[in-house]
């Protein structure tokens, strides 16, 4: 590795460790660094309640915050690679769509069930797995259909017909619902970081743990595959099991986030093509812990202003997300017309 390349990780990392304590600090109570460090290491705090806002609110807010802005941000660099298109994002796929669905299906056709089956249906848990099923459904479809297609780009073209059939299928659940069904589903379709409590972050982390992993083997296949899928093949590289791979990675991460956050828009989009503005490198044993740094820390920022320290209001996180994410996209598509992947 470049000794500019470390520097470079080096400043990524005090500036992640940063926004961390930033993001923490912050809020509708500011708490200084000091009480935040404190509470951390189990000291005591200025006032008794800093304590409890840190450890029960704030701190698993940052760690999904930080495993929001990496997993998408890795997943979108593995769909940018793999489709070799720099417009590819995270939910090409559908899986956003399939989880979006499977939501739907719970918020909006639980009064299906009536009275007291549907308020139990509609609860933190029921959401994450109904969101799970549907991205799971969805993956299973593009996995079966990537086995019998031998073109990247056919993949890409039905993820995005498989997006198109469950908007449309939501699109007729939102027409029948009641306003307060309809309101609700838009609320999570807001995104959110600061409803995970310890144990169902465990759960996140162990499933974004397995997408990590599965990304981290594909890095050689990944570098291979810039080449071009024909040149790729002459060096001896098994297409089929390298895509299934790629797939598989990027659906853990996406399909896990938006059942824990919700739909997380521009990230997986923006963050890959602002870390290579940094790291000038086509090398994904670089850019894959680079775009880790680079996604974590973009994320705490737009949580942080989402925030709106001292403000009793929240704004919602995908609003933040879209207005950094945006114009950054725009911006590079007029700064390089032409993007060689």
């Amino acid at each position: 590795m470049k000794a500019s390349y470390k520097y470079s990780f080096l400043i990524l990392g005090i500036i992640l460790l940063f926004c961390f304590f930033m993001n923490i600090s912050l809020g509708s109570v500011s708490i200084p660094f000091k009480d935040v460090f404190n509470s951390l290491i189990g000291a005591s705090t200025e006032v008794e309640s800093w304590e409890h806002i840190v450890q029960g609110y704030r701190l698993p807010k940052a760690f999904t915050a930080i495993l929001v802005g990496s997993g998408l941000g890795i997943s979108g660099l593995l769909m940018q690679t793999l489709f070799r298109n720099p417009l590819a994002g995270p939910f090409v796929l559908g899986i956003t769509s399939g989880a979006s669905l499977g939501v739907a299906l719970i918020i909006m056709g639980a009064s299906i069930f009536g009275g007291t089956l549907a308020g139990l249906l509609i609860s933190k848990w029921s959401l994450v797995i109904a969101a799970s099923l549907g991205s799971f459904l969805v993956l299973l479809a593009v996995l079966i259909v990537s086995m019998r297609v031998r073109d990247t780009m056919a993949i890409l073209i039905i993820g995005l017909m498989f997006g198109s059939i469950t908007a449309a299928v939501v699109s007729v659940l939102s027409y029948f619902s009641s306003a307060e069904q309809l309101q609700q589903y838009i609320f999570w379709g807001f995104g959110s970081l600061g409803n995970l409590a310890w144990n169902e972050l465990l759960v996140f982390f162990i499933i974004y743990s397995i997408g990590i992993l599965i990304s981290m083997t594909s890095i050689k296949s990944l570098n291979t595959l810039l080449l071009g899928e024909n040149y790729a093949k002459s060096l001896g590289l098994n297409l089929k099991k390298s895509r299934l791979l790629i797939i598989l990675a990027t659906s853990l991460l996406a399909g896990t986030i938006t059942a824990f956050a919700g739909p997380i828009a521009f990230i997986g989009l923006a963050i890959p093509h602002m870390t290579r503005q940094i790291f000038n490198t086509s090398n994904h044993k670089i850019l894959l812990p680079a775009v880790f740094l680079f996604g974590a820390i973009i994320m705490l920022i737009c949580d942080s202003i989402a925030q709106l320290p001292t403000s009793d209001y929240t704004l919602p996180i995908n609003a933040i997300t879209s207005l950094i994410g945006a114009p950054v996209v725009i911006w590079l598509l007029v700064r390089k017309r032409k993007m060689i992947f």
